[in-house]
């Protein structure tokens, strides 16, 4: 006959999990789930990892250490982390608070919490960054402007025709660009999202590409990294006479909201985009919305006194 009964015996294994290391199992968890994740995933995650180590001084987190007051402060101490300018943003901050919350909810389900407190934790507050783009009129502009890189260039103004992204333009390859009836279409893999995607690009981007080489060679071959490649974006910016601050990612931004501005329903952009949710997009139709309620407010003519503060109902009375 067994010495425990079956709720003293998982008591016990309880017991043995709380004094198992977060920190480690956090490590462990970001291998396992993260190996062939894209590098930005890995990145925050690395980071997310580093700031636990920091907060810790380098100690053990035992499970059994881990409640609401400790999250809470964990929560604080991210909203005032470090960082090589100062203090990290709140939206760096949430996105790590969002990664430690991961963790945490993985671990309820692997039992080492026997409490769900990701969910009972409200996330860190995050600010909707601004999403800088060109109008029509700023696209031609820089397009007319010489660049000193003309493979830059090429795939800058490709991007604002399709919306791909930069780690997409510069993995890009003969074999990925098809002909399917009168449209040409990409056939790939986002290096971001792991999504295989069927897009259909203009005959105009399709110019941009260059003369039409080997299957496994890349299409713009020579584009920049994404470290360097902004500095001569900015120069070629400046020479255009164009004052926004613009990276070569807000040639995706400039695409997403022409689109909306010229009538693309959301739901199409948003594929196009390759994102996963429609969420995500919204906040490109929010700054369309912006573009409305400015162009409403645009044309204002000179009424006579009797002409207004008198509405139109009333009269009828």
């Amino acid at each position: 006959q067994s010495l425990y009964t079956d709720s003293e015996a998982e008591q016990a294994a309880q017991n043995e999990r709380s004094k198992c290391d977060f920190i480690k199992y956090f490590e462990e968890l970001k291998d396992k789930r993260h190996k062939n994740s894209s590098k930005s995933i890995q990145v925050n995650w690395n980071r997310e990892l580093a700031l636990l180590k920091l907060y810790t001084d380098g100690k053990p987190l035992l499970f059994g250490s881990i409640d609401l007051n400790l999250i809470e402060d964990y929560k604080d101490y991210l909203i005032n982390a470090p960082s090589k300018t100062g203090t990290i943003s709140a939206n760096t901050a949430s996105t790590y608070f969002s990664i430690f919350k991961a963790g945490l909810r993985q671990a309820f389900i692997d039992g080492y919490l026997t409490i769900d407190l990701a969910a009972k934790v409200k996330n860190i507050y995050y600010e909707e960054s601004q999403r800088e783009y060109l109008t029509l009129e700023e696209l031609n502009q820089l397009a007319a402007t010489p660049c000193d890189s003309e493979i830059l260039k090429r795939a800058a103004l490709f991007s604002a025709l399709t919306g791909l992204r930069h780690s997409d333009i510069k993995q890009l390859k003969w074999r990925d660009i098809v002909k399917d009836k009168e449209h040409y279409q990409l056939h790939f893999t986002q290096q971001k999202t792991k999504g295989v995607e069927y897009m259909p690009i203009s005959d105009q981007a399709y110019s941009l590409c260059g003369e039409r080489g080997d299957a496994d060679r890349l299409v713009f071959e020579g584009l920049q990294d994404p470290s360097w490649i902004n500095r001569p974006v900015k120069r070629w910016v400046e020479a255009s006479g164009i004052t926004k601050h613009i990276t070569f990612h807000c040639f995706r931004h400039t695409y997403a909201t022409l689109q909306l501005t010229n009538g693309t329903d959301i739901y199409t952009v948003s594929k196009m985009l390759g994102h996963k949710k429609v969420t995500t997009t919204q906040i490109y139709a929010k700054i369309v919305d912006a573009k409305k309620n400015a162009a409403a407010d645009a044309i204002q003519i000179t009424l006579s006194d009797d002409m207004i503060g008198t509405p139109i109902d009333s009269k009828k009375e």
